[in-house]
């Protein structure tokens, strides 16, 4: 093999994909724009919580518990009625997330030392959500209880208790930006080298220069080293932006070590060419190629774990995920991120995505030199 040929191969890319002054904003400004809008968009965190109150009892207590909600900076109390309708209506139009409606016996069980129950609606539209406000409406209505029990009988024998004391390893505050954010790096860079690497080949065919190429004295697969050394160089350096963008705006930990993660994203990039090169050889026109690009992303979205956990999936599903890189590269890349594991904890996944990578990569430049030849 000629590195000289290889290497001019090499240049001729990058001159290619420099000249049209619109693939420059695509390489290196596209991806921080869309780390930038995923990050702040893809979150599960519940900052602001719109409840209503049915207050049909009246009384103190009544207004003490509304009161809790409202000093709570999580709760926003927009609306308190005695009519059962509005509240309907309104958890139908989506404008309260809860509503709790207070019986007219609130306040005489209260003061009878009687259980007394509050009817807490959720609008279970988005049931992810509901479940974790549901949660935060009981928190404030189990503080009501104890602060109730203290004034109301404060000389009754009290009896031990257990208290949890919790501790979150890995990311203390939970939030989802710090699960999310080092997902969409990863899903990023598979994006834009499938499309990088299918569109580049199918415009020499469009432009009717790889026929020029083949005549040429450069074998096979030094044509396809020089047509795909240039864009993982172009990965790794978007791989470098989004993840230097990820830890100093969006202040995503990386407490791993840098050599891995980029040791683990060329594994990773073997696979995602190898696709990218695939779909050149099944396309005819940029079009195709895009369309096909997109038809692999959409399983490699599902299946990879980067929301729908893959435990929940059917038990076929879940051996199917064990065919996605990308399910891998996630685990590496919140491992290298929040965890900080290194070789002695990842090499299962690394492997897997080696193996992954050669096969596809194997097959696809095979595909590649059968249609040269």
């Amino acid at each position: 093999m000629a590195w000289l040929r290889v290497r001019e191969l090499v240049r001729k890319e990058f001159i290619q994909l420099f000249r049209d002054k619109k693939n420059r904003p695509l390489l290196f400004v596209a991806p921080l724009i869309q780390l930038l809008l995923f990050g702040y968009v893809v979150s599960m965190d519940i900052r602001t919580i719109t409840v209503g109150f049915l207050d049909q009892s009246k009384s103190t207590e009544s207004r003490r518990l509304i009161s809790a909600f409202g000093a709570n900076r999580t709760f926003q109390v927009i609306y308190s009625t005695e009519r059962p309708r509005d509240i309907e209506d309104r958890l139908l139009r989506r404008k309260l997330d809860l509503a709790i409606k207070i019986p007219p016996d609130f306040a005489p069980k209260i003061r009878k030392g009687k259980t007394t129950d509050v009817q807490i609606l959720a609008d279970g539209s988005m049931s992810n959500m509901a479940g974790v406000r549901i949660a935060y409406a009981g928190v404030i209505i189990d503080t009501f209880n104890q602060s109730l029990i203290k004034e109301l009988h404060p000389f009754e024998m009290t009896y031990p208790r257990v208290d949890e004391r919790v501790r979150t390893w890995y990311n203390p505050n939970l939030y989802s930006q710090n699960f999310f954010v080092p997902g969409i790096v990863a899903f990023l860079i598979m994006i834009l080298t499938l499309l990088l690497t299918s569109m580049a080949i199918i415009k020499e065919k469009e432009a009717g220069t790889m026929e020029q190429l083949i005549v040429t004295p450069i074998r096979p697969f030094e044509l396809i080293l020089g047509k795909t050394i240039p864009y993982i160089i172009i990965s790794l350096v978007q791989m470098a932006a989004v993840t230097v963008f990820a830890v100093f705006w969006f202040e995503i930990p990386l407490v791993g070590s840098i050599v891995l993660l980029f040791f683990s994203s060329c594994l990773f990039l073997l696979s995602t060419l190898g696709i990218g090169l695939f779909i050149s050889t099944i396309s005819k026109t940029q079009q195709q190629a895009m369309m096909t690009t997109f038809f692999f992303l959409l399983p490699f979205f599902m299946l990879s774990g980067f929301v729908f956990p893959i435990a929940n999936m059917p038990m076929v599903v879940q051996w199917l995920t064990f065919l996605n890189p990308l399910r891998f590269f996630l685990v590496v890349v919140r491992g290298i991120f929040l965890k900080g594991v290194g070789f002695s904890v990842l090499w299962h996944q690394l492997l897997a995505m080696g193996i992954i990578g050669v096969l596809v990569f194997a097959g696809a430049v095979a595909r590649f030199k059968k249609r040269l030849d």
